[in-house]
């Protein structure tokens, strides 16, 4: 993944686009068990290529999949880091607790 000079913001946005589609997070299950070469998904997911290719880009560019050439075939795998990233944004989400002397209209 490239260095970048994104925002926290913009890379939530990148993070949750990739992750907000069903064929995505299909690829991402499959990948859950291993590294799998991109004729072996392309089976599983009964899926074109072409939009296979897409989807896998997609993947790559927010950097929550790398890939491995072997030969004519490229093989693909998790980046364990990408989650952890996806983790670290969720908790910075999370509502902080109010303390019950702090209100607005007190």
């Amino acid at each position: 993944m490239a260095v970048s000079t994104y925002s926290r913001t913009e890379r939530a946005v990148e993070l949750f686009h990739a992750l907000s589609d069903e064929t995505r997070l299909e690829v991402i299950e499959l990948l859950r068990k291993g590294e799998r070469c991109v004729c072996e998904l392309t089976d599983s997911l009964d899926a074109a290529q072409s939009r296979l290719s897409f989807h896998l880009r997609v993947l790559k560019d927010a950097g929550i999949v790398r890939d491995r050439k072997d030969g004519r075939w490229a093989h693909y795998e998790l980046s364990p880091e990408a989650f952890e990233e996806v983790e670290a944004l969720v908790e910075g989400m999370k509502p902080r607790a109010l303390n019950s002397q702090q209100s607005c209209c007190a």
